[in-house]
């Protein structure tokens, strides 16, 4: 019975189901922390439902626990995102270095790795992580764009930093957070006119985003 429970589980969870899923695994009576793979589809439903703190419980017993390498990567780079949006930076460096070590080096652990050092004012590392993620994916607008607004607000190369944005924008001309950083960035470079006409376009695309209307906002009065 609880194997007809866990393969009702993994039906609904790849349905993306996953209240239904998350309601059949938990029908399971063996106990979590003696079935990893219970533990990584729990950990997996607790996390698309945002329940994090749940989540996160599965989520370490997988990557002490399972045998498969690959589920491991999967629940440390999932963890490494729960820690990231509940601001837990240095467990999420933690389970990102781990992943490293170990040499599982992707743009996706790089690109996380230069957020957590963003958010933590440490600007060098995360420019450097940014640097190793376009090796690896150098046409990849997010990353393109990431390298130029860092670049632009911390006070770089101007030039370079536009050079970025530009090129993240000419891939994909009506993402406001593109939009968004190109504005900034000719702001940063004192093309006030320029900037205004991105960052006006970000805004029409996304009013409702603090950011980009805090950064229109000082454009018009820098401006007026």
């Amino acid at each position: 019975m609880d194997k007809n429970y866990f393969e009702s589980g993994l039906k609904f969870y790849r349905a993306k189901r996953y209240k239904n899923a998350l309601d059949e695994f938990l029908l399971v009576t063996e106990d979590p922390s003696e079935n990893s793979d219970l533990s990584y589809y729990l950990g997996l439903c607790y996390a698309n439902l945002e329940k994090y703190e749940d989540a996160l419980v599965f989520l370490e017993q997988v990557v002490t626990s399972h045998t498969d390498i690959l589920i491991i990567y999967q629940a440390r780079l999932l963890l490494s995102y729960i820690y990231t949006i509940t601001r837990r930076y240095k467990l999420a460096e933690f389970e990102l270095d781990e992943l490293v070590k170990v040499g599982f080096e992707s743009a996706q652990v790089y690109s996380i790795l230069s957020y957590v050092s963003y958010a933590q004012k440490n600007t060098d590392r995360s420019l450097e992580f940014l640097e190793k993620a376009l090796d690896l994916e150098p046409e990849n607008p997010n990353l393109l764009n990431s390298r130029g607004y860092i670049g632009a607000e911390t006070g770089g190369d101007i030039e370079d930093a536009l050079t970025y944005c530009k090129k993240a924008v000419r891939m994909k001309n009506d993402h406001p957070a593109y939009l968004d950083s190109l504005g900034w960035a000719y702001y940063k470079a004192g093309r006030l006119e320029e900037a205004k006409v991105y960052l006006k376009r970000a805004y029409a695309l996304a009013s409702n985003n603090k950011i980009i209307a805090h950064h229109l906002k000082i454009v018009i009065e820098h401006n007026s």
